[in-house]
């Protein structure tokens, strides 16, 4: 892949959100690779000049359409896939982030397949990204919301 996420020489450094409202945090599935057909958290790459909190602003909006406000770290994720030679095909260094819901309703891209608000609870049973249901608890003890 011409982006170097594909056989990078480094980790691939991308946030994602915890996005929170009413009691509720946002959970998106993946229509393509990687994570294809797993529930997560809306995300992706950090770019070039642009800190944390701007990145997973622009990626929540890119993703789903929301305006979120980014408000603290909740934890960090690594994914790593290696290839039937053993060699690494992704490492990505994910920083999920909790965020206040600010306006819009979730609009799926090419990316997603699905976008749905659920109750904490509601995450188990699902097909999720590992640790998924760990860094949704922390964004809620974060931002003082019950989950």
């Amino acid at each position: 892949m011409a982006d170097g996420r594909t056989y990078p020489s480094r980790p691939v450094l991308a946030v994602s959100a915890a996005v929170i409202r009413g009691g509720k945090v946002l959970i998106v599935r993946r229509a393509r690779p990687p994570a294809h057909g797993l529930y997560t958290l809306p995300g992706g790459g950090v770019e070039v000049g642009e800190n944390l909190h701007e990145a997973v602003a622009r990626e929540v909006r890119e993703e789903t359409g929301l305006a979120v406000e980014p408000v603290a770290l909740a934890g960090y994720r690594e994914a790593i896939a290696r290839d039937q030679d053993g060699r690494v095909e992704r490492h990505f260094v994910i920083l999920p982030f909790v965020a206040r819901w600010i306006a819009g309703e979730p609009v799926l891209n090419d990316e997603l397949s699905e976008a749905m608000w659920l109750h904490p609870s509601e995450l188990a049973g699902l097909s999720t990204t590992q640790g998924l249901a760990e860094i949704v608890a922390a964004a809620f003890a974060l931002i003082g919301e019950t989950g």
